[in-house]
């Protein structure tokens, strides 16, 4: 899933930010060579100088805060739905500086978390996942069921996706809760499915053993990611490990969504 934010819009702020600066500078420095205010402004002030103050708190805030993502794509329902808007924290683990992929490191991505992160094949684009396996972890994939270092992942079926008032975008699909270290989400799988999605991005540390049954160690420094929506993400079973210097924030409450107002301030 890529999110729509971030890398345009924050590189867009900071220049906005370089250049309400100059107005604002050019603009302290003709009163100071006149000794006095104009009458009247010109058009840079107005629409410049005076609007510095402004965009440079929109960037700071933006980039060493907290960000607000929208989800165009359902691979990660049904914790994410298409059109939520996230309350993304950058101060979990430490803001990223502009233009560079420099991080102030706060603290590091836990196993469970909803990760917002440069996708590594193209990092202009962000995408959401949840972080499954540490480095150092050994994760295991048989027939939907995930394990992590010889733990499985317990799995309990809440929907069968019929009746009323299943969700259109949930209709035959298995809902389960999913709960490892006493935390626990509700992921989704397609029962004709269950999982058929061996890796092939991460090369010789997987072993394939059927369509529905493999194993990966994460490398040092890698984290192993997947969507909540199992049988339609594409993660790391398709694009590889995540490396630790793409990492961009933590995804901890849906803000709201314009068409369903009950998504109002979810935890994630």
């Amino acid at each position: 899933m890529s999110v729509q934010l971030g890398f345009s819009i924050n590189e867009i702020l900071a220049l906005a930010t370089l250049a309400t600066g100059a107005c604002w500078v050019a603009w302290k420095l003709r009163k100071r060579r006149l000794g006095r205010e104009p009458e009247k402004k010109p058009l840079w002030v107005s629409f410049g100088a005076e609007l510095f103050i402004v965009v440079a708190l929109m960037f700071t805030c933006r980039i060493a805060l907290a960000d607000w993502p929208k989800v165009p794509s359902g691979s990660m329902e049904p914790t994410l739905r298409v059109g939520d808007y996230l309350l993304v924290n950058h101060l979990a683990y430490g803001p990223r500086l502009p233009f560079t992929n420099t991080a102030i490191e706060f603290g590091s991505p836990k196993r469970g978390d909803v990760v917002v992160f440069r996708y590594p094949v193209d990092v202009s684009e962000f995408y959401v996942k949840r972080l499954i396996g540490l480095p150092g972890d050994v994760v295991r994939f048989d027939g939907g069921v995930v394990s992590v270092n010889g733990a499985a992942f317990e799995a309990k079926v809440v929907s069968e996706g019929v009746g009323t008032n299943v969700a259109p975008e949930d209709r035959g699909q298995w809902l389960l809760n999913e709960t490892s270290a006493g935390n626990s989400r509700t992921v989704k799988v397609n029962p004709f499915v269950q999982g058929r999605l061996p890796p092939s991005g991460m090369g010789s540390a997987c072993a394939i053993e059927s369509p529905t049954t493999w194993q990966c160690s994460v490398p040092p420094g890698e984290y192993l990611m997947m969507g909540d929506n199992r049988d339609n993400s594409s993660d790391s079973r398709v694009w590889g490990f995540l490396p630790h210097a793409e990492v961009y924030g933590k995804a901890v409450r849906v803000l709201f969504n314009l068409h369903d107002m009950s998504r109002v301030w979810t935890a994630l």
